[in-house]
């Protein structure tokens, strides 16, 4: 044995790398097929915030978002779910996006004063 591998080690070794690089690619493909799929759910719901509300009050969603982005991704849930299930019949403008705010978000301003 002069220490090089045969025809048959490298035959196994060659068909080893090809199962990996197989595996590797299958693996890839589904993330980018996940990938693909989140941002098509995003476009629809893009879509959908864009049909059911007026340029005021995605102004004011956006500006919520900005500033609590856990509260700004409630209320477009919100508002998508709506518009799924077919109880929005007109377009949300700016006094009802405001009302919808108020409802989801707590008031956070309320104080418990105890005088002694």
């Amino acid at each position: 044995m002069s220490g090089e591998p045969n025809e048959d080690e490298l035959e196994r070794i060659r068909e080893q790398k090809k199962e990996q690089l197989k595996e590797r690619a299958q693996g890839g493909g589904d993330e980018e097929a996940m990938e693909a799929q989140r941002q098509q759910a995003e476009a629809q719901r893009k879509a959908i915030l864009r049909q059911h509300l007026t340029d005021g009050a995605r102004k004011r969603l956006n500006t919520v978002k900005m500033s609590k982005p856990e509260a700004g991704e409630q209320v477009e849930q919100q508002v998508v779910a709506l518009a799924q299930s077919g109880r929005l019949q007109d377009k949300i403008d700016e006094e009802q996006m405001k009302e919808l705010l108020r409802e989801l978000t707590p008031d956070s301003k309320s104080y418990d004063i105890r005088r002694r």
